[in-house]
C-alpha cells in the first residue's frame, strides 16, 4: 500500500527523479500515464499541471495510487529500484490526486454531449474508465448501477482500511463534472434490458458488470450458517461502516474463529476485515504452497503482520456443525492429528452454525502437481469465508438477444471495433470479459474499448447521414 506523504516529503521524493530519456516507469503501468511529466510539474510546485497530466491517462488517480500493484508495475521499472531507491509512485500520484478533490481541482471541460450518447452497465473500474473517457470526447454517458451508490467493486468490494470510500466519491463526483450521469438503484434486466435503452435512443451500449457471482464449495455442510462468500462479508462490514445496517448483521462476531478459504487478495481482504472486526483468530487454508500464493506479496506480509495465520497444502472436503466437531473431538478447540468421518452426516437439512472444517491433506509431487491423500485433519472455527474466486453473472445476457458467451460464461468480444461483443452496438470489457484482475487491468482494456465504442458511434453517425 502507497505512503500518505507530506507535502515536503512529496516534493523530496519528486525531487529524487532522474527523469530518464525512456523511462521505463510509464512502460510498465498498464494505462501508459505520463510518469515523469507529472513527477517534473510536481517537482516544480504545480500541481495544477501534475494533476492535468495525469487525468490525459487515468480517470482514478486517487483509487489507482492506493491499490495498483506498484511494486510489481512502474515501480518495478525504475532504474532507481536496482538500487532499493525506487521512487514511490504510488505515493506521489495519490498524494497529487488528494490535492486536487481537497482543492477542488477540475482539470477537464464538461462534456457538451455532442457527439453521441452512450449508456454504461456498471460503475465499478471498467465503467467509470469508459465513462470518464468517453465524456471527455464530448459523449452524453449515463451509468446505470443495481446498487444504491455509485463505485462496485471499489465502493463494496476492497475494505475501508485498504481504500478510503470517500476517496471512491470524490473520484466519482470529478467525473459528474465533466457530465457523466449515474443511475442507482436500476438493474439492467429485470428493470431495464438492453433493447430498451437502445429504443431510448442510446447510440452504445458498455458492459462493465464484472464477475458477480462468487464461486462456491459442491461439499457436504456447505448450507451451513455462517459460511460464507468473501463478497457477502465484505459488502455486509461496509454496509455497517456506511450506517446502512445494524452492527449485528456483519455476521462475524468478537472472538469468533475465522477459516479463510483461498489465497487471492480477496481472501487477504477477508482475512484482515476479520482481524478489525474483532476475531480472536484467524486462519487462511490454501491448497497449494506459499509460492503459489495470487495475492500481492504486500498484502500477504500485511495480513501475516496482522496476526493472520496461514496453513498450506490442506483443501476442505466437509463443513460440520458443532455437534459434529464435539463428537470428532471431544473439545471445541482445533485439532491437528489425522481424522476421519462418516461424510454423510454433514449433509444436513436445517441450518445450523457452522463449527468445523474437514480439510485433505494436499501432497507436492516431484513434477510440481498437486495431489490429494487419503489424510484428514479437523480444524475448529465459528465462521468461514469461501474466496475462491469469481464467475460473471447472466442477468443481461439472459435477457438480450444476441450476446454470445464461452464455455465459462465470459463474455466474447471482437478486435475491430475494439471491444464489441456479438451483438452489433454492445461493448464490454473488464472481469466479465477477461475474468477477474486488477483495477488497473480493467482499465487499461476499458480505455481501448472506450475507442472501440467512439469509432463505432462516429461511424454509425456518418452512415445515417450518407443514408438521409
Amino acid at each position: 500500500m502507497s505512503e500518505k506523504l507530506t507535502i515536503e516529503q512529496a516534493l523530496n521524493e519528486a525531487r529524487r527523479c532522474l527523469h530518464c530519456g525512456i523511462p521505463g516507469c510509464r512502460k510498465g503501468c498498464p494505462i501508459q500515464n505520463n510518469i515523469p511529466d507529472f513527477i517534473r510539474a510536481l517537482r516544480e510546485g504545480n500541481l495544477g499541471a501534475a494533476y492535468e497530466i495525469i487525468s490525459e491517462r487515468s480517470n482514478l488517480p486517487a483509487i489507482c495510487g492506493r491499490v495498483c500493484p506498484h511494486e510489481k508495475q512502474c515501480e518495478a521499472h525504475c532504474v532507481l529500484t536496482k538500487s532499493k531507491r525506487g521512487i514511490k509512485i504510488g505515493s506521489l500520484e495519490m498524494f497529487i490526486a488528494d490535492f486536487a478533490h481537497q482543492y477542488g481541482l477540475k482539470p477537464n471541460p464538461k462534456s457538451n454531449g455532442a457527439r453521441g450518447k452512450v449508456a454504461v452497465i456498471g460503475s465499478g473500474p471498467a465503467g467509470l474508465t469508459v465513462a470518464g473517457d468517453l465524456a471527455k470526447q464530448n459523449f452524453a454517458v449515463t451509468v446505470f448501477e443495481g446498487q444504491s451508490e455509485p463505485g462496485g467493486v471499489l465502493m463494496f468490494g476492497i475494505p475501508e482500511f485498504r481504500l478510503s470510500k470517500e476517496v471512491v466519491r470524490s473520484e466519482i463526483q470529478q467525473l459528474r463534472n465533466i457530465g457523466v450521469e449515474f443511475r442507482c438503484n436500476v438493474l439492467v434486466g429485470p428493470d431495464i434490458t438492453v433493447d430498451d435503452m437502445f429504443a431510448n435512443g442510446f447510440d452504445a451500449i458498455f458492459m462493465g458488470t464484472g464477475t458477480a457471482l462468487p464461486r462456491t464449495l459442491d461439499i457436504p455442510g456447505k448450507e451451513l450458517k455462517n459460511v460464507l462468500t468473501a463478497d457477502y462479508y465484505l459488502r455486509m462490514v461496509q454496509l455497517v461502516h456506511n450506517g446502512m445496517l445494524d452492527d449485528q448483521e456483519a455476521i462475524l462476531k468478537e472472538g469468533d474463529r475465522v477459516a479463510v478459504i483461498g489465497a487471492g487478495n480477496v481472501a487477504m481482504d477477508a482475512a484482515r476485515t476479520a482481524v478489525r472486526r474483532g476475531a480472536k483468530e484467524v486462519t487462511v487454508f490454501y491448497r497449494k504452497t506459499e509460492k503459489e500464493v495470487t495475492a500481492f506479496p504486500s498484502e500477504l506480509e500485511a495480513a501475516k503482520r496482522e496476526g493472520v495465520h496461514f496453513r498450506y497444502l490442506l483443501e476442505p472436503c466437509a463443513f460440520l456443525d458443532r455437534e459434529e466437531m464435539q463428537e470428532c473431538t471431544g473439545m471445541r478447540v482445533p485439532v491437528t492429528e489425522s481424522a476421519s468421518i462418516d461424510l454423510k452426516t454433514a449433509d444436513l437439512k436445517e441450518r445450523k452454525p457452522v463449527g468445523g472444517i474437514l480439510l485433505q491433506k494436499i501432497t507436492q509431487m516431484q513434477d510440481g502437481s498437486f495431489l490429494p491423500t487419503k489424510e484428514n485433519v479437523l480444524f475448529s472455527c465459528d465462521c468461514v469465508v469461501l474466496a475462491i474466486g469469481n464467475k460473471p453473472a447472466a442477468r443481461i445476457v439472459s435477457t438480450t438477444t444476441g450476446i454470445q458467451v464461452d464455455e465459462k460464461g465470459f463474455v466474447i468480444t471482437r478486435e475491430r471495433p475494439y471491444g464489441m461483443t456479438t451483438r452489433a452496438g454492445v461493448f464490454s470489457s473488464g472481469d466479465v470479459v477477461h475474468g477477474p484482475a486488477t483495477v488497473v487491468l480493467a482499465m487499461k482494456e476499458s480505455k481501448k474499448v472506450a475507442e472501440g465504442i467512439a469509432q463505432y458511434v462516429d461511424a454509425k453517425r456518418l452512415m445515417n447521414e450518407c443514408g438521409s
